[in-house]
């Protein structure tokens, strides 16, 4: 088709228009009928949000997506350019891409009665028919639809009421193409009102122009329900006039949490070469932002982030990677300790309520590290019960009587591979323990899930655990009250 370049060539293909909706509708249906994926690359909305997007396709509406921040809105409306046909035909020199069959400019129109067939075409790729803004308090109807241009007038020498002086703004340039404004309640209620013609009637209208541009535009909205009470809200009018609203949402397991955070967190070659990162850990860092979505010092009406999981995944690995720098070791195991690295990530991603406040971000987010340890723990080994009758042995009774014989433990940051092993294989029970109860768990992820125990001990209370400069300190529950009393 690009080979094309006359509309008197384009009419002999038999080329047809088709406005954009009905351009997605086809497509859509053609991928669900050969059985492909519609919306790649977008995990665990396969039964509910994709199937909602789907049926407003198909019945040609505009679309909110309405859900928190960090739920993929934006990756949605843009990989709807996938469902564009790959080329479609523009009139050479045209500011709104005009169909060279149904021309809707003036430029257009009158290259086309000068020229007809031999009128110019260029091709334009699904790749350049999507726009976006940002609402923002400062957009004006001029930036989204268009406004007298003295410059242009000048120029051309034309007074103000000659049409040809117009500047169109951001939509009809976006004729024939995916328009996409994010967090809509942001866009002050006066310039929501100058979208109602255009959802309505499909046409604008700039200053007192008697001109009406038809023009066809795909538009995608999207918005956070904290949004309507914070910050604005959505005129009536207009979201009568959005034809489907759909909600989305975080991810509901951690297996899918899992695949978004590997898919979306970016790596060099040498930090994967140089860094493994067992899937325990990986799980556990999951379920650090499940514990801050349900926590107590978290505002959940603001959200938690998919982002949070994925830039605390890439804070993590560089963490592992420039221990193994100092140490000089061109091999290396995410350590549980290594979460402290963190800690950066989770407080550049949550809003605390008051009393989270208090307890100081950092603070917060040690917390939600020792609560996704303590979540994860029973599904590896032996539940700790609440109460338990003194002196009867039980599952840790070992390991918790080889901190009651020692002195204490420290597990420094920064030290090598082998000395962190062999600090962790001084405590002779760990071993036999894993052994006993994780028999089947692989051995290049032995020392993690050895580290994981004891701070899984601490966060149930069988164990102490305290920071210091370069470490932590592991002691046994009643020698660490003795030492507090003696002091």
């Amino acid at each position: 088709m690009k080979e094309i370049k006359t509309v008197g060539e384009l009419k002999k293909t038999g080329y047809q228009s088709i406005t954009i909706k009905d351009e997605l509708r086809k497509n859509l249906r053609a991928k669900i009928k050969a059985g492909e994926t519609t919306f790649e690359g977008i995990y665990g909305y396969e039964n509910t949000v994709i199937p909602e997007l789907e049926r407003a396709i198909l019945s040609k509406h505009n679309i909110n997506l309405l859900g928190l921040r960090g739920q993929a809105k934006t990756r949605l409306a843009r990989k709807m350019v996938e469902l564009l046909d790959e080329y479609i035909p523009v009139v050479a020199g045209s500011e709104i891409n005009d169909d060279p069959l149904q021309p809707i400019s003036r430029y257009a129109k009158e290259l086309l009665a000068e020229k007809g067939d031999d009128t110019p075409i260029t091709w334009l790729h699904r790749s350049e028919r999507f726009y976006e803004k940002l609402a923002t308090p400062d957009v004006t109807v001029a930036d989204l639809i268009g406004d007298v241009d003295p410059i242009k007038a000048a120029n051309l020498k034309l007074n103000y009421a000659d049409e040809r002086v117009i500047h169109f703004g951001m939509i009809p340039r976006a004729h024939r193409c995916i328009f996409v404004i994010n967090e809509l309640p942001d866009l002050q209620a006066r310039i929501q009102v100058a979208l109602f013609n255009i959802l309505q009637e499909g046409d604008i209208q700039i200053r007192g122009f008697k001109l009406r541009l038809p023009v066809d535009v795909q538009f995608i909205f999207t918005a956070n329900p904290e949004d309507y009470t914070n910050r604005g809200s959505i005129v009536t009018p207009l979201k009568d006039r959005i034809g489907s609203q759909i909600l989305t949402h975080y991810p509901e397991t951690i297996d899918i949490a899992k695949s978004i955070t590997a898919q979306e967190a970016k790596f060099d070659a040498d930090q994967k070469e140089l860094v493994f990162v067992p899937e325990l850990a990986k799980e556990l860092l999951e379920q650090i932002v499940f514990e801050a979505r349900d926590s107590e010092f978290v505002d959940s009406k603001s959200g938690v982030s998919a982002r949070l999981s994925i830039t605390a995944y890439e804070n993590l690995m560089a963490t592992a990677e420039r221990r193994a720098l100092l140490a000089g070791e061109e091999k290396t195991t995410v350590r549980l300790s290594d979460f402290m690295g963190i800690i950066p990530a989770i407080t550049g991603k949550v809003e605390l309520v008051y009393e989270g406040e208090q307890e100081g971000a950092a603070t917060v987010a040690q917390y939600l590290i020792g609560d996704a340890v303590k979540t994860l723990f029973p599904n590896y080994f032996p539940k700790i019960e609440k109460l338990e009758k003194p002196n009867e042995k039980n599952a840790y009774s070992d390991i918790l009587e080889w901190f009651f014989n020692e002195s204490g433990f420290e597990l420094f940051d920064n030290v090598t591979n082998s000395d962190y092993q062999k600090t962790l294989d001084s405590i002779t029970p760990l071993q036999e323990f894993i052994a006993q109860y994780q028999p089947d768990f692989p051995k290049e992820e032995h020392y993690f899930l050895k580290e994981f125990l004891l701070w899984g001990l601490v966060e149930h209370e069988k164990l102490t655990k305290n920071r210091f400069s370069k470490g932590y300190q592991y002691k046994d529950l009643y020698s660490n009250y003795i030492q507090k009393f003696k002091n």
